[in-house]
């Protein structure tokens, strides 16, 4: 059992749209496939993933750096104890050979690709979803697995800053987002006046059924004054949460804001590694049983990292309910189900053609359940079928 090839092509993202802080239109993802010497149906099997949204794609990093240390490696050491399955935590461990610790930026997506890729690999080898795989994987002791899933809660993220940006424009959006079957949401704020924000928060709300089906995000946008000026007209508000107020490594303004903002606070999706959480949760000043953490696997070394980061959360007095990780896309959505967590963020209308869920997957009363594809499922994602089959067209 053995890597054959490791194939990587950038994505560019599609949309122009906006947040308080950057343009995506220029944004690109990093597509990846592990192509492995198992076949089935006549063909072998391949675990794809990618590096998650909102930045950019690591080529560079992934061609010059970690696929050839990958490649080099010993087929066996690329496998489990049992040499049953490839190991995520082998894949990780050997694609950072000769890495200096720090630096925890694209390096961590870069990782976390192939990390991620390695589970959707052996969950099509094993024949089930990655949700089943991972838990089945991760808690072995525990074999009642339900034949029916509940679902994971679902937000749909949205509400950017759009070149012709009217409220009207952003009750379209959220009007079809509810109609598709969400009932809670987000959108941005940040990017225009306080005043002006609020008018769009009131909308939202409106459109919500109320502002505690509401939450906002600022993207790191505000100091310390202006975050606690929103904060004010938010709480009253009573919006569900407050997400990223300032720059996410600055743990000082999080936690004067803490002291002050009444309502759930959000933060941790540009955290990238374990000491950064764990830094966090020491002096950002969150509060157990109230804020939420938004580390996101595909941006932070993968699911083996991600683990470490939830162990430091439930040290710090967190629980898994209170994780809900930022991406909004179909491998989080395994990840969420099948670590229970407390629930997922959707991207229905934007970042195409990676962002929200295949047609196979269940939305119904704000809580979605993934299809029972092997794998991530990525392959029935309407707009991700070109992109695969393109990677893919010299190894099959």
């Amino acid at each position: 059992m053995r890597i054959s090839a490791i194939l990587e092509q950038p994505i560019q993202l599609q949309g122009n749209m906006a947040n308080a802080v950057v343009d995506f239109s220029s944004h690109t993802v990093s597509i990846v496939a592990l192509v492995s010497d198992q076949r089935r149906n006549g063909k072998p099997v391949v675990g794809i993933a990618f590096n998650s949204i909102g930045r950019f794609a690591q080529s560079g990093i992934l061609r010059q750096r970690m696929l050839p240390r990958l490649l080099r490696a010993a087929p066996e050491s690329l496998l489990n104890p049992e040499q049953t399955a490839f190991s995520p935590a082998a894949v990780a461990k050997i694609a950072m050979t000769n890495e200096k610790p720090g630096g925890h930026g694209d390096r961590a997506g870069a990782v976390a690709a192939l990390e991620l890729a390695t589970w959707d690999l052996n969950a099509k080898l094993a024949d089930e979803p990655a949700w089943a795989h991972i838990a089945k994987t991760l808690y072995p002791s525990t074999s009642n697995y339900p034949d029916k899933l509940p679902g994971v809660p679902v937000y749909a993220a949205g509400g950017y800053y759009y070149p012709t940006n009217h409220n009207d424009q952003l009750s379209d959006e959220l009007l079809a987002y509810r109609d598709q079957g969400y009932t809670d949401f987000k959108i941005k704020i940040g990017g225009a006046s306080l005043s002006e924000d609020m008018q769009r928060v009131n909308t939202a709300a409106r459109i919500a059924g109320g502002a505690q089906h509401l939450a906002v995000d600022a993207n790191g946008r505000f100091d310390g004054a202006t975050a606690r000026a929103y904060g004010q007209e938010l709480a009253a508000a009573g919006v569900r949460w407050y997400e990223e107020p300032g720059d996410p490594l600055d743990y000082g303004l999080m936690a004067k804001l803490a002291t002050t903002y009444s309502g759930t606070l959000a933060t941790g999706e540009n955290l990238f590694s374990v000491i950064d959480t764990k830094n966090l949760l020491q002096f950002a000043g969150l509060r157990p049983q109230q804020d939420l953490l938004q580390m996101d696997p595909g941006l932070s070394y993968g699911l083996t990292a991600y683990l470490e980061m939830l162990t430091a959360a439930k040290t710090a007095g967190f629980s898994r309910k209170q994780c809900i990780p930022h991406g909004g896309h179909l491998i989080n959505l395994h990840i969420v189900t099948a670590l229970e967590l407390g629930g997922c963020e959707s991207y229905p209308g934007v970042f195409q053609p990676f962002g929200g869920y295949s047609p196979q997957c269940t939305l119904t009363n704000g809580r979605v359940i993934p299809s029972d594809a092997p794998g991530f499922g990525l392959e029935q994602k309407t707009e991700l079928t070109a992109v695969i089959a393109g990677l893919l067209k010299d190894a099959m």
